[in-house]
């Protein structure tokens, strides 16, 4: 039977992605479960895999181009079977990852024929009814994403094919920045942030605590950690510890406003807010109050380096219970965080800074750190998370809890 490839939506802010580029051409033949093509979503650069196995009979969608979710890319099929069918129908998009059967890489589905906003007629023209520069997939993917016209590009590759590099030049002029005037198009990511904010900031009822934190202890504790054990230890890795050595003590604050019921989590995932060039994303440290600060150092490492390459699976950045976003160094003295539905308090963390302190009738220079948590009202009210913050401000200032055991006080 012959089986649909359709461009999956692989989170609820997914509405299209990009075919970066063909794994497989047509008239070879592929296997269920082997990667049939790469795709960039809003988040990531994914392999998506063939749903069944046969010959790559029709590809429909070209390198480079965006497609809404459910799009038809191409039929994979027996040599001697009629495709005309799969060619013909519509259908719906692939499920999201909470539908899908295991957090792997997306799969091509084959779906049932329902009715979808795309047909395959209107989402591609014919490859010998247009003319396009020479170029490769990866250049076609960023020119789309940022709205490049490749015809304005000068190509440096072998022949005169246009690169990556050649499209990032092309997209920063010399003297810096877009010429005035221009309007830029949203990439897959600003398009995907666009829809979160405008579905939290405006219908959740935000509330703030700032706390100021002396941060000498934590400091101090860090260096010698890193002195004494083989981790890079950062900053961001000791608040995710106290973060969830907080909200153990405090498990009221990992919650969700869900319609007319608040939802307990039984695991603390944390979030951690990585600034992309166009935009930002979250990836989450699973269960982090039973992970030593070691653990979390190092999944924290490779998850955020995984993300500025935009290499992370769906489940890796999707399904935080709370967040953490450190403008620090960025001598940001301090902000506040818009929540990410369904997280009920995210943290934005402003840098340390030298202030002066009175101290027993006498100025001295000290070490602070502001910190804001914002709440969903729905969910919490004030004095359970000023009660949250007070807890996090005292494993700060006392830093060797951050090694101790994570279970609730």
């Amino acid at each position: 039977m012959a089986s649909r490839v359709v461009m999956p939506k692989l989170t609820d802010t997914m509405e299209e992605g990009i075919l970066v580029a063909w794994k497989k051409r047509e008239g070879e033949r592929v296997e269920a479960g082997e990667v049939i093509a790469e795709i960039e979503t809003d988040k990531a650069v994914m392999d998506l895999e063939a749903f069944a196995s046969g010959i790559v009979r029709k590809i429909v969608v070209q390198e480079g181009e965006t497609v809404p979710s459910g799009t038809l890319l191409a039929v994979v099929a027996e040599a001697d079977e009629d495709i005309t069918e799969a060619l013909t129908e519509q259908i719906a998009a692939a499920p999201s990852p909470g539908k899908a059967a295991s957090p792997t890489a997306p799969v091509a589905a084959s779906s049932q024929p329902v009715p979808s906003q795309v047909s395959p007629s209107k989402s591609v023209a014919a490859p010998e009814e247009r003319t396009r520069p020479v170029a490769s997939p990866r250049a076609r993917a960023i020119a789309a994403e940022r709205g490049i016209d490749l015809s304005t590009v000068v190509g440096t590759g072998p022949g005169g094919r246009i690169v990556e590099e050649d499209v990032l030049r092309a997209q920063v002029p010399a003297a810096g920045g877009l010429p005035p005037g221009t309007d830029q198009p949203l990439s897959q990511m600003r398009k995907a942030i666009a829809r979160t904010m405008v579905q939290s900031k405006a219908p959740v009822p935000h509330f703030y605590l700032t706390t100021e934190i002396d941060m000498e202890e934590t400091e101090r504790f860090r260096d010698q950690v890193k002195q004494q054990r083989p981790f890079d230890l950062s900053l961001t890795d000791m608040l995710i510890k106290a973060s969830a050595l907080a909200l153990a003590r405090h498990p009221e604050i990992n919650v969700s406003y869900v319609g007319d019921t608040i939802r307990h989590y039984a695991t603390i995932d944390i979030g951690i807010a990585v600034g992309l060039e166009d935009g930002l994303i979250t990836p989450v440290i699973r269960d982090c109050g039973a992970k030593s600060l070691e653990a979390i150092s190092s999944e924290a490492r490779t998850l955020i380096d995984r993300a500025r390459q935009k290499r992370l699976q769906p489940f890796e950045y999707s399904g935080a219970t709370f967040s953490i976003s450190n403008l620090g160094m960025f001598d940001v003295e301090n902000f506040i965080a818009v929540l990410v539905p369904p997280q009920a308090a995210s943290l934005a963390v402003g840098a340390v800074r030298a202030v002066p302190i009175v101290a027993e009738g006498t100025v001295k220079v000290g070490r602070r750190m502001k910190v804001t948590l914002s709440c969903d009202h729905r969910a919490l009210d004030g004095l359970i998370a000023a009660k949250f913050l007070k807890e996090l401000k005292r494993i700060l200032e006392h830093p060797q809890e951050l090694i101790a055991s994570p279970a609730p006080a």
